[in-house]
């Protein structure tokens, strides 16, 4: 199995790192528009496999998209962060260009391969990855759902003091500071509610300490964070290669689901080697429903920056 992985900065090295690790794919190509930069990350990663015991191959190149020929999924993460000054329609207009030529150039080499978008803004990007190219919905996915499902777990585990492990959530909606929506009512730990555990003001707490979460890592770190993005980005791979079947909340099109159309949105899937075999349908309550309607009005405001594009 061989996996691509377009941008070679921070969470695409620590995307390949994990992969590699965990032999999810055999073969491991990085790609970056920065003259030897893959290349190096790439070479500087492989030389880890004698003493990490991974055999996964991995190679790096500059703008050679013949090299990605054959990928079975390609991880775009490509793009630049919102910098001071910056609105998000001036964001979104550039990184919607580097997006969609990746997408064409991966697809010209690689035409049966299922994509996965990293790049912000993730859900405004999937959206666009999806309309540029043409593919079946199955084979465009949005990761964020699943990173900001692991940083839900991550701070209802500090509250409860239990392993993280034994906690289960959820989050749906938008990938955005006011955009997603952490569903602890459906949490638990080891099959009991975590509402058993934490009263109402801590599981407030939870819910507003998990979306702030990627902002509070680029406030300590003073650029976006890496580790945990890659790790739910091998995540997301190893369900598609090794037809794992799990549910992940992930950005994917809906056409009716959870009552809402031509949007990408983070809400629960199958992940296997079809890409998304299918859309659960979580029942959610009334409350739940109207954050998922308001987090949806304002992915789709931000969708409208593309239409001098689409």
């Amino acid at each position: 199995m061989k996996v691509t992985i377009v941008g070679a900065g921070n969470v695409g090295a620590s995307c390949a790192e994990y992969i590699a690790q965990k032999r999810i794919a055999s073969k491991v190509v990085l790609l970056d528009i920065k003259e030897g930069f893959a290349e190096g990350k790439a070479l500087d990663l492989f030389q880890t496999s004698t003493t990490l015991g991974f055999n996964t191959s991995i190679s790096g190149v500059t703008n050679d998209y013949a090299a990605t020929a054959g990928s079975d999924v390609v991880v775009i993460t490509s793009g630049i962060p919102r910098k001071p000054g910056m609105t998000r329609e001036e964001l979104i207009g550039i990184n919607a260009g580097i997006v969609q030529s990746v997408s064409e150039n991966v697809l010209t080499h690689s035409p049966n391969t299922i994509i996965v978008v990293v790049s912000n803004p993730m859900d405004t990007m999937t959206y666009l990855a999806l309309k540029a190219t043409g593919l079946p919905k199955n084979r465009i996915i949005g990761m964020g759902g699943a990173l900001d499902s692991s940083r839900f777990k991550t701070y209802l585990s500090l509250a409860l003091d239990k392993p993280a492990n034994d906690i289960h959530g959820m989050v749906i909606g938008g990938h955005g500071d006011t955009t997603m929506i952490p569903l602890t009512r459906l949490a638990s730990y080891n099959g009991a509610p975590v509402s058993h555990y934490l009263d109402q003001q801590a599981l407030e707490k939870v819910a507003a300490d998990t979306m702030v979460g990627g902002a509070t890592l680029t406030k300590l770190l003073g650029t976006s964070a890496w580790y945990a993005p890659g790790a739910s980005v091998a995540y997301l791979v190893d369900s598609i290669l090794n037809d794992q079947k799990r549910m992940i909340p992930c950005s994917v099109y809906l056409e009716g689901e959870y009552g809402l159309n031509d949007i990408c949105i983070g809400v629960p899937c199958i992940i296997g080697a079809n890409g998304v075999e299918s859309i659960v349908d979580v029942q959610l309550n009334a409350q739940e429903k109207q954050l998922m309607s308001e987090s949806a009005q304002k992915v789709s405001a931000m969708n409208a920056a593309l239409s001098d594009i689409l």
